[in-house]
């Protein structure tokens, strides 16, 4: 045993040690301690492994390739390490969420993950009534003092890919597809525009939205035919912010031979050479530390917001993207990210004022 081992040892447990040790020897304590040592390590092995995560997606499910997904992601990733298995639900229409919230709490639950924005209000109800619980909402802000908080600098991530798009576009037309149209989402676009006009202050940028309900975000047919429409007025790249809508949108681009972006997973897949990069958001991170910080006790609230310099959004550039990405365009972009991270660029934020200086 390491000396700074024996100091490790609760002093009542030392005492008994000692005493029998007068009667049987050394080697007989030495024993005695590393079983008690073993037992109390598995003790704590025990204690740190009673956990049961929850995972409440939002619409879209889960399968939606982009922010569902990269939750689900998360959470697979913290069942292959741990072998410890997590709860989820797929609603179908907001009626449930409460409902859903309420359930997962009420069967033991903990901690209780939500995907999605649209949670506030239901979380800002069930939380208070299980103080023991541990909730974490993932893009939003629950005031509550057993809740964690994650929000994203999405508008870092888009400025970046904006540069990309404007230095990809032949015809100096890009356009923009938001899935709701809520604030969040003209954070992803204002933060777009910007690198866009930063990469080419006479770009044209075309921007619509899917809809103003929630079902804006899994109608990739609408999706399509927004990115035709745009298309058809002569953009050649198009970054979607519209969940499994968005895949209508990367489809249509392809199909028509121009470059669509995708958006929080990395999408270069669906369409290789047809995807210039994709914006990441690290959802994934997000639930995998949430489940992760619970199992080990080490679980904490408030608020986090995670841009560029904590690797919470990013591009994608791998196999599926490396042609479209010229050393020019990856040095342009890469000098940008650096500035932010310095604070030498600030990019605004659409949520301070909902007002965008790139308009």
């Amino acid at each position: 045993m390491p000396a700074d081992g024996w100091r490790a040892v609760p002093l009542t447990v030392w005492r008994s040690v000692q005493c029998q040790s007068n009667r049987q020897g050394v080697d007989h304590m030495k024993r005695i301690v590393l079983g008690l040592l073993a037992a109390a390590a598995m003790a704590g092995t025990a204690m740190a492994q009673e956990v049961s995560p929850a995972l409440l997606f939002d619409l879209g499910g889960k399968f939606d390739k982009s922010f569902n997904e990269m939750a689900y992601m998360g959470a697979e990733k913290f069942k292959q390490e741990t072998g410890v298995e997590y709860a989820e639900f797929e609603i179908s229409n907001d009626a449930q969420r409460e409902q859903a919230l309420r359930r997962f709490a009420e069967r033991g639950h903990n901690p209780i993950v939500m995907a999605g924005f649209s949670w506030v209000e239901y979380l800002n109800r069930v939380a208070p009534e299980f103080p023991d619980v541990s909730f974490t909402i993932i893009d939003d802000k629950v005031d509550q003092p057993n809740v964690r908080s994650i929000t994203f600098k999405e508008h870092e991530g888009s400025y970046l890919v904006g540069m990309l798009a404007a230095m990809a576009s032949k015809t100096g037309a890009v356009g923009f597809v938001g899935g709701m149209q809520v604030p969040l989402i003209a954070k992803f676009e204002c933060g777009y525009v910007g690198g866009v006009k930063a990469a080419n202050p006479d770009a044209k940028v075309i921007r619509n939205y899917t809809g103003d309900t929630p079902a804006a975000w899994n109608d990739p047919t609408k999706g399509g035919e927004i990115a035709r429409t745009q298309i058809d007025q002569g953009a050649d790249v198009i970054y979607h912010a519209a969940g499994g809508t968005g895949v209508g949108v990367l489809q249509a681009a392809a199909d028509a031979g121009k470059l669509g972006i995708g958006v929080d997973a990395n999408q270069n897949h669906l369409h290789p050479g047809h995807v210039l990069t994709s914006m990441l958001k690290r959802v994934d991170v997000a639930v995998y530390d949430s489940f992760v910080d619970a199992k080990n006790n080490e679980f904490s609230y408030g608020q986090q917001d995670l841009g560029l310099k904590e690797d919470g959004v990013g591009y994608a550039l791998d196999d599926n993207n490396k042609d479209l990405i010229t050393e020019e365009m990856k040095n342009a972009v890469e000098k940008a990210k650096a500035d932010i991270i310095s604070g030498t660029l600030t990019v605004h934020n659409y949520l301070e004022d909902n007002s965008c200086p790139y308009w």
